[in-house]
């Protein structure tokens, strides 16, 4: 339930989920933190006052002081050192009369009295006596001296140990200990430290300030990495997949992307990619369109020329017309034939190049191996003779894919047969241009182009083809044109001067 919640969310709202379960766990142990930080600064006071206050009492006891006013004054007067670092010393007799103050230890011996500062208390410690005990002789009552306490400690549980309570009012955090005195025998008084702590509600309140502090720092942090990365990150990756579901949906709604492109990172990159690949999908679903369009007028023609003949075949008596007849429907079944098996093929051919990697080629030892081939089965058929021809000692390396250029010698050597007659020579010559460019020639001695727009030799289904249309399909110089594109070259085709054709390819060399 809760995972299926989480993988709903938009990464924003994860972030910010996340962030909020982070929040809560850091401000539970906080909280925790500061609740104890309080009793452990106490309890480690309070173990000073206990040390001072078990002296005390050793040395009450080793000096067998009696717990008079002038015997507690003399002691305190003699032993000011043990009480330096405390505000405030408090004698007690078992009765609860104030025998001894280090607040009148330089006053008049006569300023010992019963009269007590009134405490207003605000808080105990949950280690004190509770506030139901520090009421027992007056339920209604608000103020308490120190002399009520240590009544109240005398009558409690803690009797016998030491017992630490805290008062704290707006400028002031008093931390007093009590423990009774024992001569060892019987129960003699009452010593009481009071210390001012104010340090302690300091150091807490340090505490609590960094802690608001880093937590708006931290809440100010996080919203503005939350605005950075939704602007400039989800934002535009949210944009991208809007444009995916354009083109998945084949909308006709447009969606700019091109701030995105821009950027020079990994964004910029990723939707550049993206652009370039929907393109070239798209070029080549209008390729596929387009072919499939011109393929099926392609076949219409032969189609309704084998209707025809076949229609007539059957009605005609006279053997002569019988055998033409039989020979169209023949050369229509070979030119189906033909641009089906070519049409599949160059389908093959666009999922083949798709996962071959171009190589560091040698166009000199490709260019002989395809001319090799072909004399040897034209040179003895026909009497064509192909010469390769390489102009000047230099090294003819291209990038490439082998069998693709194999595949484009071919496909022109085999054009320039279907023009030429018996006995006849083709040329294929090598030459590297000043540009450092490599140029690939083709040329024969047929008849030459006809069209005066020589380019549009490489348009698929070229009109003006040989006589025996059956071995051709129209589809070879078009394909032809796009390897030599897909190999970031150039193609042109020209007539020569004196008769024939040539075909001529430029390649970047390496």
């Amino acid at each position: 339930m809760f995972s299926s919640f989480i993988k709903n969310l938009s990464i924003l709202k994860k972030f910010l989920f996340i962030n909020l379960l982070i929040f809560i766990v850091i401000g539970s142990f906080t909280v925790l933190y500061l609740n104890t930080i309080q009793p452990n600064l106490i309890n480690k006071k309070a173990s000073n006052h206990i040390k001072i206050i078990d002296n005390t009492i050793d040395n009450i006891n080793r000096l067998k002081i009696d717990f008079t006013e002038e015997e507690i004054r003399k002691f305190l007067f003699s032993t000011r050192f043990l009480f330096q670092n405390l505000d405030r010393v408090i004698i007690y007799d078992s009765k609860f009369n104030l025998i001894g103050d280090t607040d009148t230890l330089d006053l008049d011996p006569r300023s010992f009295s019963q009269k007590l500062e009134v405490i207003e208390l605000n808080e105990l410690n949950t280690n004190n006596i509770s506030k139901d005990e520090t009421k027992k002789k007056g339920k209604n009552k608000k103020t308490f001296t120190i002399n009520d306490f240590v009544e109240n400690y005398a009558e409690s549980d803690e009797f016998g140990k030491p017992y630490t309570f805290t008062k704290e009012t707006y400028n002031q955090f008093l931390l007093i200990t009590i423990k009774n005195v024992n001569d060892g025998k019987n129960n003699i008084g009452y010593l009481a430290i009071s210390e001012n702590a104010n340090e302690i509600r300091t150091a807490i309140n340090e505490r609590k300030n960094f802690i608001i502090r880093t937590f708006f720092v931290v809440v100010i942090v996080i919203f503005v990495f939350s605005f950075v990365l939704n602007r400039y990150f989800l934002k535009p990756i949210k944009n991208l997949v809007s444009y995916t579901n354009i083109i998945k949906d084949k909308t006709k709604k447009k969606l700019d992307i091109e701030s995105i492109k821009k950027r020079n990172d990994e964004l910029g990159k990723l939707s550049k990619s993206l652009d370039e690949m929907t393109n070239e999908l798209q070029n080549r679903i209008n390729t596929a369109e387009n072919f499939s369009t011109d393929l099926v007028h392609e076949i219409r023609n032969p189609l309704a020329s084998l209707k025809s003949a076949s229609e007539i075949i059957s009605e005609t008596e006279d053997r002569q017309q019988r055998d033409k007849l039989i020979n169209i429907v023949s050369h229509d079944v070979e030119r189906i034939e033909r641009l089906i098996t070519d049409y599949s093929q160059m389908l093959k051919d666009e999922v083949a190049i798709s996962s071959e990697k171009m190589q560091k080629l040698d166009l000199i030892s490709i260019a002989k191996s395809v001319v090799d081939d072909f004399n040897s089965i034209y040179n003895s058929k026909r009497g064509i003779s192909i010469q390769l021809k390489i102009n000047g000692k230099h090294e003819y390396y291209i990038l490439g894919i082998e069998n693709r250029i194999e595949q484009i010698i071919a496909n022109l050597l085999d054009n320039s047969i279907s023009f030429s007659k018996d006995n006849q020579k083709i040329v294929v010559e090598l030459a590297k241009e000043n540009q450092g460019e490599i140029n690939l020639k083709v040329v024969d001695e047929g008849e030459g182009f006809r069209e005066k727009d020589t380019q549009k030799i490489f348009k698929r289904f070229y009109s003006n083809r040989p006589e025996k249309f059956g071995k051709h399909s129209g589809l070879g110089l078009n394909i032809v044109k796009n390897l030599v594109e897909l190999h970031n070259g150039n193609i042109f085709a020209t007539n020569n001067k004196g008769k024939g054709a040539k075909i001529e390819i430029s390649f970047p060399s390496v």
